[in-house]
């Protein structure tokens, strides 16, 4: 069953897949492109790449399992769920041509995990701000006392995470030219269901190293990282590269974890080209 509802300005089509509602927006003709968010945000941090996007290829961009307008549903909380759960949206919108998989940060992590689990479901890959190694105990750590401080707090960890995060995401740059970004996507992470939030910190956690995976993806693959980004750093993001087969990374000056917020500009720039000239190999 497929409908429509009005949020914020904007129409957002919802569809039931296995125990969830998933909400997401789509647009454009030709070959699909899925845009997946990262932690703990929704589809509306793509806004800027969407509409460009869409010019020459079907872009769907949802809201993943318990986030923005999709509900929770029962599953346990892992990259692996999620990515069953936009292969569910996929087959239920009757998408059954591989797609180019677009993710940044923990929309990275579930990436890996799509073309583990899903590889004739992909012909490229784009990667934006994220990482291939697990959590360090220390990280691991620091997620589950944050995970149980979010908890303690009740619907006002949702503000919490939204004050501890905000800082790692922007570059002082973007923090002072782009100020109506940081404040809105603060917003999206104040608004976010804080048991969500907390279960994600743990599945984050727990989550794979898959850096032994990476000399195994040959499809066409782009990386994108901030110059500035604190928590994927450009440094990371090489070695990721030089352990691909057929990858190209692109540095965006200025700019921290949230590079298509940050930049759109040169993130969209780097995307089109890179589709254009792999657009054979879908």
């Amino acid at each position: 069953m497929l409908w429509q509802s009005l949020l914020e300005g904007e129409f957002v089509l919802q569809i039931r897949v296995n125990d969830i509602d998933v909400s997401f927006q789509t647009r454009g003709q030709g070959r699909p492109l899925l845009l997946v968010h990262g932690f703990p945000l929704d589809h509306s941090m793509w806004r800027f790449q969407f509409e460009v996007l869409a010019r020459d290829y079907k872009v769907i961009a949802p809201d993943l399992r318990g986030f923005g307008q999709t509900t929770r549903g029962t599953a346990s909380v892992s990259m692996k769920q999620f990515a069953e759960d936009l292969v569910g949206l996929l087959e239920a919108l009757s998408i059954n041509d591989p797609v180019t998989y677009c993710g940044l940060s923990m929309g990275g992590y579930i990436g890996w995990e799509f073309w583990r689990n899903f590889p004739d479901r992909l012909c490229r890959l784009i990667q934006c701000d994220t990482r291939s190694i697990g959590d360090t105990e220390l990280i691991a750590r620091g997620r589950r006392q944050m995970a149980g401080r979010i908890t303690e707090q009740g619907p006002n960890g949702s503000a919490l995470a939204a004050e501890t995060m905000i800082p790692k995401l922007f570059s002082e740059y973007s923090a002072q030219a782009v100020p109506e970004r940081v404040s809105q996507l603060k917003k999206v992470i104040a608004n976010s269901d804080h048991q969500m939030i907390a279960e994600t910190q743990l599945a984050l956690a727990t989550r794979a190293d898959v850096t032994t995976w990476l000399p195994d993806i040959d499809i066409p693959a782009l990386l994108i990282c901030g110059e500035h980004d604190a928590i994927s750093p450009a440094e990371e993001m090489k070695v990721i590269a030089d352990a691909m087969p057929n990858v190209k990374l692109e540095i965006i000056e200025n700019v921290g974890h949230m590079a298509p917020l940050e930049h759109p500009l040169a993130v969209n720039n780097v995307i089109r080209q890179f589709l254009k000239q792999t657009d054979s190999s879908c």
